[in-house]
């Protein structure tokens, strides 16, 4: 099994990592470390590798990750607050808590993992941003409710933007360019002409989105799940596939 971790000055009461598909024991086009029960993978192999993760963390980093919330992620804008109380399976794209009861996770192939916390580490938030959510304000709403809810100070804020598709693999159409451009125009930056598409950059409109939120750290993956078949699943480039996660919590 092979972890990814943020590149970023958490406090070390924050643990962050994102999967690979290394390890696990899915087959076929789900070969490897699969998360997803909703992907037609066999519930037993999805239960087992979830198992397998809790069970690398307390033995090869001496962590233990608290229970993992999965949600039903249906790329929308909309966060939760995670308790002891909450439902796996709640339909959102974006969780966050500040007590040590639960692990906020998102699943991804392709679509933009972030992860947040501040820099006293007094909460911790996953969030989903595939191109809708993106568009749509997941991470600006996100922030807002929690810095909001909390009085955090913007400055304090750590983001880092995980493993996505990269910026010379997601072609897309005009009409997903023209929702980002109609709302910012500056977001024209983010897409490259190619063909009778584009290309379009996650990471950059992203963090065009957070350019809003003055004095925030942000830190960022240069891997592109599109083109590394051997570390990642890719629903662009395979479509049935995997699932990887990005989880984060507080110790």
């Amino acid at each position: 099994m092979q972890l990814i971790k943020p590149n970023w000055a958490a406090p070390a009461h924050i643990h962050a990592y994102s999967t690979t598909r290394l390890g696990g024991i899915s087959e076929g086009e789900f070969l490897g470390l699969n998360l997803a029960t909703h992907v037609a993978d066999l519930e037993l192999h999805v239960l087992k590798n979830r198992a397998l993760l809790t069970e690398y963390l307390l033995a090869n980093e001496q962590l233990h990750a608290p229970d993992f919330c999965w949600l039903n992620q249906t790329h929308s804008h909309d966060l939760i607050k995670l308790s002891a109380s909450t439902a796996q399976a709640v339909n959102a794209d974006a969780s966050w808590t500040n007590n040590n009861e639960r692990t906020c996770v998102v699943m991804t192939a392709d679509c933009l993992p972030v992860l947040v916390t501040d820099k006293q580490g007094s909460f911790v938030a996953a969030i989903h941003a595939g191109w809708r959510g993106l568009c749509d304000g997941i991470i600006e709403n996100s922030i807002e409710h929690i810095c909001d809810t909390l009085s955090v100070k913007i400055d304090q804020l750590l983001v880092w933007l995980g493993p996505c598709i990269g910026p010379t693999a997601f072609e897309v159409g005009d009409e997903v360019r023209a929702q980002f451009v109609q709302q910012d125009a500056q977001a024209s930056e983010a897409f490259v002409a190619f063909n009778d598409k584009w290309l379009a950059n996650l990471h950059l409109l992203a963090k065009l989105r957070l350019t809003k939120f003055t004095g925030i750290t942000i830190t960022e993956s240069d891997l592109c799940t599109f083109n590394d078949e051997e570390l990642f699943y890719s629903y662009r480039r395979d479509g049935r596939t995997g699932r990887l996660a990005s989880f984060i919590w507080i110790d």
